[in-house]
Parts: structure tokens; C-alpha cells; sequence
């Protein structure tokens, strides 16, 4: 049972919010919460309630780009988190890792958006030299443009990430490069073209996407993505690395809020 002193900070404390896009990616971080709400706001669900009582929202962002920007943005307007979390499985690149690593996003950026230069009727398609089209990624501050082909990750969340890797067993976890994109490229050839051009560890739907709400709204941001399959290794998707990746997360966030006490 919480003391007084308990109830009252968890009011007044600014949630942590962690996001998943699927059911598989959310649920066994909404089993650890305790005094969960539930609220709907359009076609996306939040899940409010405490870990070790401080506040925590998750949230269930559906697949791709625009639900995770939408949901991003409305979890930001509804709750006023202090952070983002954004997390779940992604598909391998990097020949180096195998499916149950895990990849703390340094980096993301918009992998499906691509600039091509204009070729005559009949010269075919050529899709090795397209080149990414960075524009999708700009922002507004202060009213001038701000130019960005990249969005880069809370240096200090980063490192917390890091801090846990000890307590992971079923893998490897790694910084580097993610790679998101409304896509699912399963040609090898091109999976390689993306991590020798972009060094595209892994790919997902949505990590730039969130990414980019929070650098608008200044918030500190991390992605934590595990290999659930990477054609590399020929290795099928595994359901059980959406719950690995929660549980590694679980101690992230139990370390931030040991941090903030």
C-alpha cells in the first residue's frame, strides 16, 4: 500500500510515456502497471497508470508512420509525458545481428521517402540510385524551416539503455542506425543496399515518425527495437522477442524512475 506522500508525487509527476504499435508489443507492459486506466482517442488506446508509483502511459500506436505520429502527438497533448519511449520488433539489416538482439536507435530517419531523377521513357527503373528525400523529415521553429535527415536519440536515455544490457540474456544489444519505413523488404540484395548506403541496422514503421513529434515538442526521445526475424539468417519471425524487448524496456524505465527519486 502507498503512503500519502507516494499518491501525492504520482499526481504531480510527468509520466513516462513507452509506445508499441501492436497488441504483441504492448501487453506485457500493461500487465506490470498497477491502477491502469484505459482512454481511446480516435483509433488509438492509452493505458495510464504506475510502476513503482510514478506515472507511465503506454501507448498502442497501430503500424506505420502516420498512426505513430498521430498517436505520439495526441499522447503528448492528453499527458504531458517528460519522455518517449518508443519500442517493439523490427526487421534485421546489419548481417552482424540475429534475431532476439536488440538495438538501442542512436539514429532514425524515414527510409521510404526517396527522391528519384528524372529519366527518359523506356531508360527502365533504378532503384539503387534513389536517393532519400529528407524533406519529409523538416520542421518548423519559430517559424523558419529546420532542416533534418536524421533525428537523433536522448544521448542520457541512451546510455540508461545501455546501462541495462547486463540484464538481458537472450542477445546481443547494440547502438546503431533504424531505419523506418511503410514497407517490408524481404530481397536481399536490397536489404544490403540499405545497410551499406543508410547503415540501417534494423527496420520498423514507425520509431522516425514518433521521432519527429518529439523533436518538435522538444521532448527526449530513445528507441529500443528488437530483431523478431532478419533474412540475413534466415531466421522467421519469433513471437516471444515483443515480450523480451518489453521486459528489457521494463527495466529501463524502473531505472529511470530509480533515477528520480
Amino acid at each position: 500500500m502507498q503512503n500519502p506522500q507516494q499518491v501525492s508525487a504520482s499526481k504531480t509527476l510527468s509520466p513516462i510515456l513507452v509506445q508499441g504499435a501492436m497488441d504483441i508489443e504492448v501487453e506485457t507492459l500493461i500487465a506490470a502497471l498497477g491502477k491502469v486506466t484505459v482512454n481511446t482517442f480516435g483509433s488509438w488506446t492509452f493505458w495510464e497508470g504506475e510502476l513503482s508509483g510514478h506515472p507511465v502511459v503506454v501507448s498502442r500506436t497501430e503500424i506505420g508512420l502516420a498512426n505513430a505520429a498521430a498517436a505520439t502527438t495526441l499522447a503528448i497533448a492528453h499527458y504531458r509525458p517528460k519522455l518517449i519511449i518508443n519500442q517493439g520488433t523490427a526487421g534485421g539489416h546489419d548481417p552482424k545481428l540475429y534475431r532476439g538482439d536488440i538495438v538501442i536507435g542512436e539514429t532514425s530517419f524515414n527510409m521510404g521517402s526517396y527522391l528519384t531523377k528524372l529519366t527518359p521513357k523506356g531508360q527502365g527503373i533504378h532503384p539503387t540510385q534513389w536517393q532519400n528525400f529528407d524533406m519529409t523529415m523538416y520542421l518548423r521553429e519559430n517559424g523558419e524551416v529546420v532542416k533534418h535527415n536524421h533525428f537523433k536519440a536522448d544521448p542520457a536515455l541512451v546510455e540508461v539503455a545501455l546501462s541495462q544490457a547486463h540484464h538481458y540474456t537472450k542477445g546481443n544489444v547494440v547502438k546503431g542506425i533504424i531505419g523506418t519505413g511503410d514497407e517490408w523488404n524481404r530481397e536481399l540484395d536490397r536489404i544490403n543496399w540499405l545497410h551499406h548506403t543508410f547503415g540501417t541496422a534494423v527496420e520498423e514503421m514507425e520509431t522516425s515518425a514518433a521521432a519527429l513529434v518529439a523533436e518538435a515538442y522538444k521532448l527526449p526521445f530513445v528507441s529500443i527495437r528488437i530483431l523478431s526475424n532478419t533474412d540475413q539468417h534466415d531466421q522467421d519471425c519469433d513471437p516471444q522477442t515483443a515480450v523480451d524487448c518489453q521486459q528489457f524496456v521494463l527495466n529501463i524505465i524502473q531505472q529511470l524512475i530509480n533515477t528520480t527519486k
